[in-house]
């Protein structure tokens, strides 16, 4: 808010303009990118004396042939400082990038370091080979690396952290609600420390324009564009409209910066990712063509390897706490303690699934007569305040002990580790047709949305966040997904 005079003299408050609000993001960036190089500049300097340190007093690798002060290195000290710096600017390490890894950045800035010291090493084998120590400009250089890194690894974390509660994020407007601007709401919405926020979506196509995805409101046609770039404060745009619609791509791209926000056009080139695109030659040409496979053999390998060491020993593990919820379970209500029920598993495949009962017996027959207390959308059925679930069963499903026997599944191959949630069938036969994506791998017994929210989040969100999981699947993404899932479960957040 801003403050204005009014005709009594006393001032008061009127909205901030969306000029004004992206005015001071762009001052907000200017001074961390100012922090950032004051930061290296500091860094640079320090990494420079410990090097000294290191050649003159310490001595190591080699016996120091020539004694010199640090008052002597002033010259190589300042070339030092000015190679950097210059290499810095010039690979774009100051350029904002939200999307590069710690690694890509470590990378850029490594290939900077080591370019500033062939520089210097080149001045000092002209000018004064004898004098200065080339092996000190090396070590100077290692220690430089290694702090900046460090100050990187920081400095992306606290970003992160900042972006995951709404500080420093950016408004995203997408254009188009068809295949690709879903994939970008499930990757804004699936990595929220890259401080983005969807605040909503514009489409031509009668029903889209009206029909929201999860918590993400449908704003109309894309007459309404400019209104609402002024009216929400929206940062940036991103155009997901096929390519046949060229022209009109055009024509929105000189508009949004008419109006002085950032735009970015995402490519229809095969309505896919391009995690889903190969690279071929072609006689010396350049093809792309389609990933047949989400996940080739040699990945499937390894991820039931892991499930099945992983679900042996988490099984061998849980046996005891089974054993003990299940005879609770039987002396509360009556009916056997474990549970099973056909779920949709691999391409909708029926499975059976085991889970520790938490519900009275004959539960199931009931859920007609409770439609109306349902508080999800679309297929799914939850109820927060269940009537059905027993006072053991409640506490089973906060701590997510009823899930235990699901390590059988795995072993037995119906389900993994990490996956989507396993579906009933009657689900699946009220899927849209981008629902179904999700039943292209197994579904798991943890996932992006059970560690995101569970419950809370509508079914579109859900089957956002595993569509997500599946085109960006990797090993570390799994273990990152079970790392994150045991505090998740002792909180008891959206478990019910």
């Amino acid at each position: 808010m801003v403050e204005t005079a009014n005709s009594t003299g006393r001032p008061e408050s009127k909205p901030q303009t969306a000029g004004t609000a992206r005015a001071e993001a762009r001052v907000h960036q200017v001074r961390l990118r100012i922090l950032v190089f004051v930061t290296d500049l500091v860094l640079i300097n320090v990494a420079f004396v410990l090097g000294y340190l290191m050649r003159y007093e310490l001595q190591w690798l080699r016996d120091i042939a020539f004694n010199a002060s640090l008052a002597d290195y002033g010259p190589i000290q300042a070339l030092f400082n000015l190679s950097l710096l210059t290499f810095f600017w010039l690979d774009g390490v100051y350029a904002v990038r939200r999307t590069a890894s710690w690694l890509d950045q470590v990378w850029t800035i490594t290939g900077s370091v080591i370019k500033a010291m062939f520089v210097v090493w080149v001045a000092i084998f002209i000018y004064a080979p004898a004098v200065y120590s080339r092996l000190m400009i090396a070590e100077a250089g290692l220690i430089l690396v290694a702090l900046l890194a460090l100050s990187r690894g920081a400095r992306n974390w606290y970003e992160g952290a900042l972006r995951a509660r709404g500080i420093g994020v950016s408004s995203v407007m997408i254009v188009g609600a068809g295949e690709l601007g879903r994939a970008v709401v499930r990757t804004l919405f699936a990595r929220p420390e890259l401080g983005y926020r969807c605040i909503g979506f514009v489409d031509d196509d009668p029903v889209r324009s009206r029909t929201d995805i999860g918590r993400f409101p449908a704003l109309g046609d894309l007459t309404a564009l400019p209104g609402l770039i002024e009216r929400l404060s929206v940062d940036e745009v991103v155009i997901t409209l096929p390519w046949s619609d060229q022209p009109k791509i055009l024509g929105l791209v000189e508009e949004c910066q008419h109006l002085g926000v950032k735009v970015r056009v995402m490519p229809s080139l095969l309505q896919l990712n391009l995690s889903k695109v190969n690279v071929d030659d072609f006689g010396g040409i350049p093809m792309l063509s389609r990933s047949e496979h989400d996940m080739d053999a040699f990945n499937r390998v390894i991820k039931r390897g892991v499930d099945i060491v992983l679900g042996a020993v988490m099984l061998v593990i849980s046996l005891p706490v089974i054993a003990l919820a299940a005879f609770v379970v039987t002396l509360e209500s009556p009916g056997p303690a474990i549970f099973s029920q056909l779920r949709a598993g691999y391409d909708g495949k029926p499975f059976k699934v085991y889970k520790l009962r938490s519900m009275r017996k004959d539960a199931d027959k009931e859920r007609d007569q409770l439609q109306d207390l349902n508080e999800k959308d679309g297929p799914m059925f939850k109820i927060k305040a269940d009537p059905r679930l027993t006072k053991v069963g409640r506490v089973l499903r906060k701590l997510s002990i009823d899930e235990l026997p699901q390590f059988w599944n795995v072993l037995l191959g119906d389900m993994s580790i990490v996956g989507p949630r396993p579906a009933l069938l009657s689900e699946v036969a009220a899927y849209d047709d981008w629902h179904r994506e999700r039943l292209r791998v197994k579904p798991g017994m943890t996932g992006l949305w059970q560690i995101s929210g569970r419950s809370e989040l509508s079914f579109d969100e859900m089957v956002l966040l595993d569509v997500y999981y599946i085109e960006n699947w990797s090993p570390a993404l799994d273990i990152k997904i079970m790392l994150r899932t045991f505090p998740y479960v002792l909180s008891g957040h959206g478990a019910y």
